[in-house]
């Protein structure tokens, strides 16, 4: 996937990535994080963060994000080492137990800043997330 077929893509929604290295090279390439929505069918939190949040900062360019089903067993996802998984397999692998919880990653799949976990106040999700995404970006900085 190559920077600029992910800027002209208009989101109507979160994608679920066929393979995490390359939305996340894709993402470092831009100098931004990856972020990765871990998420759960018919969680009425995670259509606030996606809807209100995520795909409007997507659809302007903002960030890169993705979505994983934290109990979707079937739909495959090609992992950091380049294995078939599951939005269930890396949930359980990153030890998320709370939807929705934003991951922000690298190239290499580390967390650059800390994770974003459940919704919390409303009135401070924008700015918590913000704050994360400063954070993530001046890691992706710093290591160039």
């Amino acid at each position: 996937m190559t920077t600029s077929a992910l800027a002209a893509r208009p989101a109507a929604t979160l994608p679920v990535p066929a393979s995490l290295p390359e939305y996340a090279r894709a993402a470092t390439a831009r100098g931004e994080p990856l972020v990765v929505m871990v998420t759960l069918a018919g969680c009425a939190f995670c259509e606030v963060v996606r809807g209100h949040y995520l795909e409007p900062m997507l659809q302007r360019g903002e960030v890169v994000a993705v979505q994983l089903d934290m109990r979707d067993r079937r739909t495959p996802v090609q992992d950091w080492q380049g294995r078939p998984s599951t939005g269930y397999e890396l949930a359980r692998a990153w030890r998320v137990r709370v939807a929705p919880t934003l991951l922000f990653l690298d190239e290499r799949g580390r967390e650059l800043a800390e994770r974003l976990e459940g919704m919390g106040v409303a009135d401070f999700y924008g700015p918590y997330l913000e704050q994360r995404l400063a954070q993530a970006r001046a890691q992706l900085r710093s290591r160039r």
